[in-house]
C-alpha cells in the first residue's frame, strides 16, 4: 500500500468506528468487530502446463458468522493483499445484514495471474485450494461464490473437490453454479435487478415519476448492460452509456439491446449507430435523474462531485464514491443508494440458491425474481427509515442498520467459553 489512506482494511475500520458512535454500538460487540473472527493462509505448489512446480499464496478470511453461516466470493488476482480480502469480508458482512439474509461475512482471495493461465493450471489451483481450506467451508459453515475472475465453472470445481473429499454431491457447498450443478435462475442478472429495484424505490420517496425519467449508465458489464434493460422496462431513457473504450450519448435515448449487442460485435459501446461519443467523465455530470456507476471503484470524487446533476445515484459497482465526494453529494441533497445495498441483489440470489439446494428444489424465475423484490424493498425501506431516523446519509443509515443487526447476534449468543 503506497499510503495508509489507500489501505482498504482501515477504511473499513474507520467506517466501523463512525457508525458505533452513531449507534451508540456495545462497547464488547465493536471490540469483537475490529477483527475478523479467522484468517486462513494457505500455500498452494501447483504443478505447471510446462512441468514445473509454482507456488500461489491463496487467503480465506472468515469475518464473522453470529447471523448464520460465513458467505462471500473468491477472486483470481495478482494484486490481491490479505487487507483487501479482510476488508472485502468485513463488507460482506454487512451486505448480508442489511439484506437481512442470515449469512455472515467471507471473502477468498489468490495470488494469481488468471489471465496467463491455462484452464488446466487454474483448474488445478481452485482445486488445491478448495481441498486447503475444506475443513472450513461447507453448507453450514461458509459458503463460497464467484468474484473477480472466477465464475460458475470455478464453482463447479469447487464443489466437484468438495463432494469427492465428503463421498457425496453437496451442491449447497458454493453458489453461482451452473443452471446443470443446481445454479439459480435470475442469478446472472440479479445484482443488475436489484440495483434498479433500489433506484426505483429511491424514486418514489423523492416522488420522480419514472415514465420519461433520464439515466446514465457508467460500465456496460453484465451490472451495467442489465440495469440499463430494467430502467428501459421502468419507461426510463437512458441516454448514456459507457465502457472501457469510451462512452456514448443520444438525447432521444439508447436501446438498452441494440447498444449490448453493438459492444459484443465490436467490443465496445462507441461506434453505436445514433450516438455521439463524449469523454467518459462527462457521462457523469450530465444531466440525467439516475446515474448507475457500475464501473471501477473511486469513480466519483472530489473533483468531479460538484458537478453531477442527478437526483438518484443507485451503486451497482462496489465502492464509486469517495467518502470526499459522499459529503459534497449530500450537501447537493442527491439520494445515493449505497453499494451495500444497492448491488445486494447478487447475495440474495445466492442465498436463494443456497435455499433450493438445502431442499433439492428448483424455483422458476418469476418465483427468484419475487423474493429478491421483496427483500430488496424491505431492505431500501429499512435503510431509509434509519437514516431518516439518524438525521445522516442513506450510506451511513445502511451501515447503522446492518452493524446493529450483526452487534444484536453478538450480544444475545454471548461469549463462550
Amino acid at each position: 500500500m503506497s499510503s495508509k489512506e489507500s489501505n482498504p482494511y482501515e477504511n473499513a475500520m474507520k467506517q466501523l468506528e463512525s457508525t458505533a458512535s452513531l449507534i451508540k454500538l456495545d462497547p464488547a460487540a465493536h471490540e469483537m468487530l475490529k477483527s475478523p473472527k479467522r484468517i486462513l493462509s494457505v500455500s498452494l505448489p501447483i504443478k505447471m502446463d510446462d512441468g514445473h512446480v509454482k507456488n500461489f499464496q491463496g487467503y480465506r478470511v472468515q469475518f464473522n458468522d453470529a447471523r448464520g453461516p460465513f458467505k462471500g466470493g473468491i477472486r483470481y488476482h495478482p494484486n490481491v493483499t490479505l487487507d483487501e480480502v479482510k476488508a472485502l469480508a468485513t463488507w460482506m458482512t454487512w451486505k448480508c445484514s442489511v439484506v437481512d439474509i442470515p449469512y455472515g461475512g467471507a471473502k477468498g482471495g489468490v495470488i494469481c495471474d488468471p489471465k496467463n493461465m491455462s484452464t488446466a493450471e487454474k483448474e488445478r489451483l481452485t482445486r488445491r485450494y478448495t481441498a486447503m481450506i475444506a475443513d472450513f467451508i461447507g453448507p453450514y459453515r461458509d459458503v463460497p461464490a464467484p468474484d473477480v475472475y472466477t465464475d460458475s465453472q470455478t464453482m463447479s470445481w469447487i464443489l466437484d473437490t468438495y463432494s469427492q473429499l465428503k463421498g457425496y454431491q453437496v451442491p449447497e457447498c458454493v453458489t453461482g453454479k451452473p443452471i446443470a450443478l443446481g445454479g439459480s435462475e435470475g442469478r446472472n442478472n440479479s445484482t443488475a435487478r436489484g440495483c434498479i429495484i433500489c433506484a426505483r424505490e429511491a424514486a418514489k420517496q423523492l416522488r420522480l415519476p419514472l415514465k420519461g425519467a433520464t439515466a446514465a449508465v457508467q460500465g456496460y458489464g453484465n451490472a451495467g448492460s442489465w440495469s440499463a434493460v430494467f430502467l428501459q422496462e421502468l419507461g426510463v431513457k437512458v441516454v448514456a452509456a459507457s465502457d472501457s473504450s469510451g462512452a456514448i450519448y443520444s438525447k432521444s435515448g439508447l436501446d438498452s439491446a441494440k447498444t449490448l449487442n453493438h459492444k459484443e460485435q465490436t467490443g465496445s459501446v462507441v461506434g453505436l449507430e445514433g450516438s455521439e461519443q463524449i469523454e467518459p467523465e462527462k457521462l457523469l455530470e450530465l444531466d440525467v435523474d439516475i446515474l448507475v456507476p457500475a464501473a471501477l471503484e473511486n469513480s466519483i470524487t472530489a473533483h468531479n462531485a460538484g458537478n453531477v446533476k442527478a437526483k438518484i445515484i443507485s451503486e451497482a459497482a462496489n465502492g464509486p464514491t469517495t467518502p470526499e465526494a459522499d459529503a459534497i453529494l449530500e450537501k447537493n441533497k442527491v439520494l445515493i443508494v449505497p453499494d451495500i445495498l444497492a448491488n445486494a441483489g447478487g447475495v440474495t440470489v445466492s442465498y436463494l440458491e443456497w435455499v433450493q439446494n438445502l431442499n433439492r428444489e428448483h424455483w422458476t424465475e418469476d418465483q427468484v425474481n419475487e423474493r429478491l423484490e421483496q427483500k430488496m424493498v424491505a431492505a431500501f425501506n429499512a435503510s431509509y427509515e434509519m437514516s431518516k431516523k439518524l438525521n445522516v446519509t442513506m450510506r451511513s443509515g445502511a451501515l447503522a442498520l446492518s452493524i446493529k443487526r450483526v452487534a444484536d447476534a453478538i450480544q444475545l449468543l454471548g461469549i463462550w467459553p
